[in-house]
Protein backbone atom coordinates (compact mmCIF):
# COMPACT_ATOMS: atom_id res chain seq x y z
CA UNK A 1 0.00 0.00 0.00
CA UNK A 2 2.45 2.91 -1.12
CA UNK A 3 -0.24 5.94 -0.42
CA UNK A 4 -1.00 4.49 2.99
CA UNK A 5 1.99 2.64 4.38
CA UNK A 6 0.45 1.93 7.93
CA UNK A 7 -2.05 -1.04 6.22
CA UNK A 8 -0.65 -4.40 5.54
CA UNK A 9 -2.42 -7.22 3.15
CA UNK A 10 -2.73 -9.24 6.10
CA UNK A 11 -5.36 -6.46 7.65
CA UNK A 12 -7.21 -6.28 4.20
CA UNK A 13 -7.65 -10.16 4.34
CA UNK A 14 -9.05 -10.03 7.55
CA UNK A 15 -11.56 -7.05 7.22
CA UNK A 16 -12.59 -9.29 3.55
CA UNK A 17 -12.58 -12.68 5.30
CA UNK A 18 -14.35 -11.41 8.54
CA UNK A 19 -16.41 -8.42 8.18
CA UNK A 20 -18.57 -6.16 10.47
CA UNK A 21 -20.55 -5.33 7.66
CA UNK A 22 -20.45 -6.08 3.77
CA UNK A 23 -22.58 -4.59 0.82
CA UNK A 24 -22.47 -4.45 -2.77
CA UNK A 25 -21.32 -1.13 -4.34
CA UNK A 26 -22.35 0.52 -7.66
CA UNK A 27 -20.24 -0.96 -10.30
CA UNK A 28 -19.66 -4.60 -9.45
CA UNK A 29 -17.82 -3.75 -6.23
CA UNK A 30 -18.08 -4.77 -3.09
CA UNK A 31 -17.50 -2.61 0.19
CA UNK A 32 -16.13 -4.64 3.35
CA UNK A 33 -15.85 -3.16 6.82
CA UNK A 34 -13.70 -4.03 9.86
CA UNK A 35 -11.95 -3.23 12.88
CA UNK A 36 -8.48 -3.45 13.72
CA UNK A 37 -6.51 -4.01 16.77
CA UNK A 38 -3.50 -3.31 15.17
CA UNK A 39 -5.02 0.50 14.38
CA UNK A 40 -6.36 0.88 17.51
CA UNK A 41 -9.86 -0.75 16.85
CA UNK A 42 -10.22 1.85 13.87
CA UNK A 43 -12.41 0.74 11.04
CA UNK A 44 -10.82 -0.22 7.84
CA UNK A 45 -12.86 0.06 4.88
CA UNK A 46 -11.83 -2.43 1.77
CA UNK A 47 -13.33 -2.20 -1.49
CA UNK A 48 -13.18 -5.70 -3.64
CA UNK A 49 -13.86 -6.26 -7.41
CA UNK A 50 -16.85 -8.24 -7.78
CA UNK A 51 -15.23 -11.19 -7.12
CA UNK A 52 -14.29 -9.96 -3.34
CA UNK A 53 -10.75 -11.72 -4.18
CA UNK A 54 -9.46 -8.62 -6.04
CA UNK A 55 -8.27 -5.64 -3.31
CA UNK A 56 -9.10 -2.49 -5.44
CA UNK A 57 -9.00 -0.34 -2.73
CA UNK A 58 -8.23 0.13 1.06
CA UNK A 59 -8.92 3.22 3.60
CA UNK A 60 -9.91 4.20 7.04
CA UNK A 61 -13.26 4.76 7.04
CA UNK A 62 -13.84 7.87 10.31
CA UNK A 63 -17.99 7.75 9.66
CA UNK A 64 -18.48 4.17 9.94
CA UNK A 65 -20.36 3.00 12.97
CA UNK A 66 -21.86 -0.40 13.57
Amino acid sequence: MRKRPYLTKDMCIRVVRSPIRAELQESDRYRFWGSVDELGGRFLRVITLSDKLTIHNAFLDRRFSP
